[in-house]
């Protein structure tokens, strides 16, 4: 069984307008997926990648246009410039590192939806996922208990720094990014090529 490792940051946009195409991908293959939280800022530092609000106007104003287009193709609703942005996204990141860990022990909890609850809740829904309300009930309406969200957070801040190490390791250096038999498919819009290289390594 093939296993993606895939690397997510709960504030991205092109993260949120995936949907929930890598879970759709990952099990018409039988692949497992390996959710693997990251701190995006910290990888772009690394690369020397400004972050969106010391870009150059013209990207900044491209990027917006291509939020909308990919938003309206994938039938997703989007607000381009958040009310809720940026904010932490350290609790964000612990729900779907302990969501994981619970679901191995205690199947029923779908960590996929947890995912895609809380990137909706910030580029949808003008929520807050720095705040514990809003990470509660993004974990209830995907199945878990919402007091994972109320647990000690220190464990799941190692294991974020961990992945982004491991993310740097793997030359990962946008969100989303989807890593695979050492193959990195960066961007919501490579979800078709992974598909293709699951059906082909089958």
């Amino acid at each position: 069984m093939a296993t993606i490792d895939y690397y997510l940051f709960p504030l991205s946009p092109f993260t949120y307008l995936a949907g929930m195409q890598l879970e759709e991908v990952a099990a018409k293959h039988g692949a497992e997926i390996n959710y693997k939280p990251f701190d995006l800022m910290r990888v772009f530092a690394e690369h020397g990648t400004p972050p969106v609000p010391k870009r150059h106007p013209a990207r900044q104003a491209y990027r917006l246009q291509e939020l909308k287009r990919i938003a309206a193709a994938n039938d997703l609703p989007i607000n381009v410039q958040p009310a809720h942005w940026p904010t932490d996204p350290k609790p964000a990141c612990a729900a779907v590192i302990y969501a994981q860990e619970f679901a191995h022990q205690h199947p029923g909890g779908d960590v996929g939806k947890l995912s895609f609850n809380l990137l909706r809740a910030c580029w949808a829904e003008e929520k807050d996922i720095a705040h514990e309300q809003v990470v509660e009930r993004a974990l209830e309406d995907a199945g878990f208990d919402g007091g994972l969200a109320q647990r000690d957070l220190q464990s799941a801040f190692d294991i974020f720094e961990k992945n982004t190490e491991e993310a740097l390791a793997a030359n990962v250096f946008g969100a989303p990014s989807y890593v695979v038999d050492g193959e990195m498919f960066w961007g919501q819009d490579r979800l078709s090529y992974l598909d293709r290289h699951l059906e082909a390594s089958a």
